[in-house]
């Protein structure tokens, strides 16, 4: 890691389209497979020398996956209107901590929501998390008929996972298979949560572009952004769902525990070194 950003910073810059590629190929894995897409992509835009990061971007991508999670869970949205209307308040409670923790985190900490550090300490602690996954057995209750506690600890798991580090589709099957959700359930749970999740991200990425008055990165690498973080986040998706249900995401902990110690090293030795 410290060899390979050594040589990003010494090389020509990186163009913006192969950025742009890059990250949204970073957040369409991360954002579902159990690995932290905001942590993530501190770690890749530092290594870039954070020369991609834009609102506008951050926007594109995130819609990318947004539109992965309403094609892959069309047929449950469609049941949102018609058999599982009582699921829709659920969705508006489960966001509200997210939303409250959110606004104040954007406000008065948002360095620490792209602070790279912080995601190399978060890090095995998701590690941990699916580690424990993995000793949960799994619950007979489906999402549809859960109760407000419920949906509010799940809310919170949820909030937990603004920090960088921790991953959101993590915390919230973890949350939603100790109080007794299917792993089926917990996981469409938190991913129809994550609709609204990603809208209310979105508004709040629009504000700054408005503030700032308009956008800098070129249409072309933003549509190839879009297109490439919808692409990616569709197969992630479907692969998170059938390793969920083989009792897999553990494996993934084995990769994010030694990641993030070497993150964590990478950003507390001189530079100089």
């Amino acid at each position: 890691m410290l060899l390979f950003a050594e040589a990003v910073e010494s090389a020509a810059p990186i163009s913006q389209f192969i950025q742009v590629v890059i990250l949204a190929i970073v957040q369409g894995i991360a954002e579902f497979l159990p690995i932290s897409s905001s942590g993530h992509l501190n770690v890749f835009q530092s290594l870039m020398g954070k020369l991609s990061e834009s609102a506008e971007l951050n926007i594109v991508l995130h819609f990318g996956t947004l539109l992965a999670i309403v094609g892959f869970y069309w047929k449950r949205i469609l049941a949102l209107l018609s058999s599982d209307r009582r699921v829709i308040p659920m969705l508006i409670v489960g966001t509200v901590p997210a939303a409250i923790i959110g606004i104040y985190l954007k406000k008065m900490h948002e360095p620490l929501l792209s602070n790279t550090l912080l995601s190399g300490l978060m890090f095995p602690i998701t590690g941990i998390m699916l580690i424990v996954l993995s000793k949960l057995k799994s619950g007979d209750k489906e999402y549809a008929k859960m109760n407000y506690k419920t949906v509010i600890l799940i809310g919170l798991a949820q909030s937990f996972a603004l920090l960088p580090g921790i991953s959101r589709s993590g915390s919230t099957i973890v949350m939603g298979s100790l109080l007794g959700l299917s792993r089926q359930s917990a996981a469409t749970f938190s991913f129809l949560l994550a609709i609204p999740a990603i809208l209310g991200a979105t508004v709040l990425e629009l504000k700054d572009i408005v503030d700032a008055g308009g956008t800098e990165t070129p249409m072309v690498p933003l549509l190839a952004g879009l297109v490439i973080a919808f692409a990616v986040g569709w197969v992630s998706l479907s692969y998170l769902v059938k390793w969920l249900e083989a009792g897999k995401l553990h494996w993934f902990a084995y990769y994010l525990i030694p990641f993030g110690i070497v993150v964590v090293v990478w950003q507390l030795l001189p530079r100089t070194l």
